[in-house]
């Protein structure tokens, strides 16, 4: 019976480029699609960008686009990844798509009648200049533990500890600088911790071969109260005020769906999206008890996607998870973290401009992949070992030294009698069509790499018995030589069905080179008996250490100035002809009640008018030192709304690096003889 397969990974956040763990984690569940495909079921593999949040909405801003314009330039440069690595999506959509927009309100209004939605008042820290509550991720400051200093919101990177944004000492506003204030909003809560859901939960995560032994005894840590009746499952924060880039919630103007709500809806909606363009029924598949879905996630994420995802799937009527899942991160050189700054970055990107095979990298992390939640590791050296060895010294190496033969002697023709020893052999790789079937099943597919692996050793020893180079040199030894290449290219095509699933684009070579329709697992069990093959030619390259080395090449250590801070990137004339710097008389000055660091400045810029700017340069300037001093400011800087009124433009001034250890800010001022409104070129 074919088998109905719904498969995702973990939706991309859509404010950067895909980085190496996408490329893996993609990898992983496209083999493993590959291979479902290959056995002749059906699947629609769907992904989409993860387009909310108070991250891409400040990002936007600082880029001067539209949340909706940069979330689609970022998703306008997917296709060369995924292409350039053979990723095989059917659909590749956005949460910011009306068909989530749509399904997000449905579940959330599902939970609402079931009694599972709770509003409650919470306190929470405030940006008073930027006037919007603060993500755990844009408040820093030193942490409770340890105090470290410019730590987040929600952790520390020096000691880990965990704990709220508001037992940090000295927190700031990452985005103003501003300290934040405490401010009290209400808020929607998805009750996690309600009895029908941890009833579910612990029944929905305990069924066999849902998720894996390690993800399932992290799980239990999640349910466990302490002596005191603390822990175990606690109430979901699902909402976020405005401002904010999301979904807003149904019959609560001014709040939205945090980005973790709608999110994984995502999936659903990407493929709800991909059936409305085959013109057919989402609800009707959905529905259908065959289908099976299936996630693909990393270990970060799994909390969200084993508590949270099938919770809120079940109790709003839908169906739930068959699979999930969790796989581990990259790592490089023997356990190092990727950075780009310390060279040590796999930049997938640079691996294709480089001329580096893809398929070298699809062949390196499907052999260092299991079913387990671990870390793998990219060595180059052992990348360029492996390929090599495995891929050209092994597998390619069995139709090189037969195909030629074929060729020039038999015109290309298959023998259709291979001898007692070319049957066995071929019969004994037949027989491991099985195992290494169920081992793509369960994601071990480095097994199955190494089990293929020997199977072309088999054959490869099979090659240096029978030496077909020295057949071709001997009289009346010309039947032998052809059973002897008919068996190599037999066999050669026997492990090409097997590395199918890793290898799509070297197979759809082969089975050009063989003649042969696109191959199929079912295949393994037929013979191509007396098949007529085409002209041979190299079908990959061995890697040159020297390449993989430029991967890792870091990028130029960046100019420095005496003042101690790097120079920002290069920019255009173009570019800095944007900017329109004028000269401002400074008319009025004055302090700002309520704040430590501004100062209201009142400015000609002779325009007829003047200007209102707010300038952080209290700490430095009394404002008599200031009034009727010429200066240089931004003039075509957008108004900035503020707590204590609106800022027109931004004044300039100098200040050291590290501030705190060469304190002082230099307001510009020009020579003698400039007057307000001349432009500074």
């Amino acid at each position: 019976m074919t088998r109905k397969l719904f498969v995702t990974t973990a939706l991309p956040y859509a404010n950067a480029n895909f980085h190496i763990g996408h490329i893996m984690e993609y990898t992983q569940a496209d083999i493993w699609v590959r291979y479902q495909r290959m056995q002749g079921q059906q699947v629609h593999f769907v992904c989409a960008d993860d387009a909310h949040g108070a991250p891409i909405m400040i990002a936007a801003e600082k880029a001067g686009k539209t949340p909706q314009q940069f979330v689609a330039d970022i998703a306008a440069g997917r296709k060369t990844y995924l292409d350039g690595f053979h990723i095989s999506f059917d659909n590749w959509h956005s949460t910011d798509g009306a068909e989530n927009h749509e399904l997000s309100r449905e579940v959330y209004l599902a939970l609402r009648r079931n009694e599972l939605i709770e509003v409650k008042t919470i306190e929470q820290f405030f940006d008073p200049e930027k006037a919007m509550f603060l993500p755990d991720r844009f408040i820093k400051g030193e942490c409770p533990k340890c105090g470290a200093k410019d730590q987040y919101g929600d952790s520390c990177e020096v000691c880990g500890a965990v704990y709220t944004p508001t037992e940090l000492k000295n927190p700031f506003s990452v985005l103003t600088g501003a300290t934040p204030v405490m401010k009290s909003s209400e808020h929607y809560f998805f009750k996690l911790s309600d009895p029908r859901c941890v009833s579910f939960l612990e029944q929905w995560t305990q069924t066999p071969g849902r998720l894996q032994t390690e993800v399932l005894n992290k799980i239990k840590e999640w349910f466990t109260k302490d002596d005191e009746g603390k822990g175990g499952l606690g109430d979901w924060d699902i909402s976020r005020d405005a401002p904010y880039f999301g979904i807003e919630i149904p019959d609560a103007p001014g709040k939205y769906f945090y980005v973790w709500l709608d999110a994984p809806i995502g999936y659903l909606a990407s493929l709800k999206n991909y059936l409305g363009k085959l013109g057919q029924d989402f609800d009707a598949y959905m529905a259908d008890p065959s289908v099976e879905q299936v996630h693909f996630i990393g270990k970060d994420i799994t909390y969200f996607h084993t508590l949270f995802w099938p919770a809120m799937l079940h109790f709003s009527g839908r169906k739930t998870p068959n699979h999930v899942y969790v796989h581990g991160f990259l790592t490089v050189n023997n356990g190092e973290k990727m950075s780009k700054s310390r060279g040590t970055g796999l930049d997938p990107l640079k691996y294709l401009k480089l001329g580096l095979n893809a398929e070298w990298l699809r062949y390196y992390l499907a052999a260092k992949l299991n079913s387990k939640v671990e870390d793998i590791d990219f060595n180059p050296e052992d990348f360029v070992a492996r390929v090599n060895s495995d891929l050209v010294g092994k597998y390619i190496n069995i139709a090189s030294r037969a195909a030629g033969f074929l060729s020039k002697r038999f015109g290309g023709h298959l023998s259709g009698d291979l001898g007692v020893e070319g049957r066995a052999l071929l019969d004994g790789l037949r027989a491991q069509a099985g195992a290494i079937a169920e081992l793509y099943e369960e994601r071990e597919f480095g097994k199955a790499l190494r089990e293929i692996m020997l199977l072309a050793d088999r054959v490869n020893e099979y090659v240096d018995q029978n030496k077909p180079w020295e057949l071709a040199k001997l009289e009346g030894k010309d039947a032998v030589l052809h059973d002897v290449c008919s068996v190599c290219i037999e066999a050669f095509r026997l492990l090409s069905i097997y590395l199918k699933p890793v290898l799509p684009a070297l197979v759809a070579k082969v089975e050009a080179f063989l003649r042969v329709e696109p191959m199929q697992f079912a295949d393994a069990a037929r013979a191509l008996g007396a098949h007529q093959i085409g002209n041979y030619e190299h079908l990959m390259q061995r890697v040159d250490l020297k390449m993989v080395e430029a991967l890792f090449e870091a990028p130029p250590a960046p100019k420095v100035v005496p003042g101690g801070e790097d120079l920002a990137p290069e920019i255009k004339i173009d570019d800095f002809g944007k900017v329109d710097l004028r000269i401002a008389k400074i008319l009025k000055a004055e302090h700002v009640e309520g704040s430590d660091k501004l100062l209201r400045l009142t400015l000609d810029v002779g325009e007829g008018r003047t200007r209102n700017v707010f300038s952080g340069i209290k700490s430095a300037y009394q404002p008599e030192q200031l009034e009727g001093k010429l200066t240089v400011m931004v003039a075509n800087l957008a108004p900035r709304k503020m707590k204590f009124g609106l800022s027109e433009g931004m004044v300039l001034a100098a200040s050291h690096a590290d501030e705190k250890a060469h304190p002082g800010i230099f307001v510009l001022e020009p020579f003698p003889g400039a007057q307000p409104g001349m432009r500074v070129r």
